[in-house]
């Protein structure tokens, strides 16, 4: 039997899906809308709160115990907005994901970065300008990003998700958004699948 690739998903509370009624999350949306041939072993590995400074800090033990040198790895890396929250600069945030993004890379893992999606409770520009500084990291390093940043800061749905939630997480119909975001952005293409057929 073929070994299964390993899909490693890293973040804070978006990536476990935090306010889904139906604990899918975007994750669990996309993993199921991903075909499984060869077979897919997804893990998510998030911490509530988290910012770019924890995130950077404590991926590379965690995922390190969940890797294979027989078996294909993947990151994925789910970006939230705490930097804004704990006051990190745009320059630390930048070097926080970049050394994130090479460690992967020497790791064999070929990261796949999901950015974060707007929130109610900072300023539009703040949030763009943190999307553009990661969206820059992953250009310059021929890394997949997916931005939810501007498809989702005018989406009814969404905003109607963020008043219900109180500002930060989605509910089933945001959750859903990104997760259409990222199946649309690359995703089978850099797992390596065929597109799952339609249901």
């Amino acid at each position: 039997m073929t070994n299964p690739i390993r899909v490693l998903f890293i973040g804070d509370e978006l990536v476990a899906g935090l306010g889904d009624a139906r604990a899918l999350g975007w994750t669990g949306r996309v993993m199921a809308r991903t075909a499984n041939d060869p077979p897919i072993l997804a893990m998510t590995l998030a911490v509530p709160g988290e910012d770019s400074a924890h995130l950077a800090t404590r991926w590379e033990e965690e995922v390190g115990r969940r890797i294979d040198p027989e078996t294909q790895c993947r990151l994925v890396v789910g970006l939230g907005s705490h930097d804004l929250d704990t006051g990190q600069t745009l320059a630390r945030a930048r070097l926080h994901l970049a050394n994130l993004l090479d460690s992967a890379e020497r790791m064999h893992l070929k990261p796949f970065v999901v950015g974060p999606p707007p929130r109610r409770d900072f300023p539009e520009k703040i949030q763009a300008d943190l999307t553009r500084a990661y969206r820059d990291v992953c250009e310059r390093r021929n890394t997949v990003f997916v931005e939810t940043f501007s498809p989702l800061v005018t989406h009814e749905n969404w905003n109607t998700d963020l008043t219900l939630s109180g500002g930060y997480h989605p509910g089933q119909a945001g959750y859903g958004l990104i997760a259409w975001l990222v199946l649309h952005n690359g995703w089978n293409q850099w797992l390596g699948v065929k597109a799952a057929p339609a249901s």
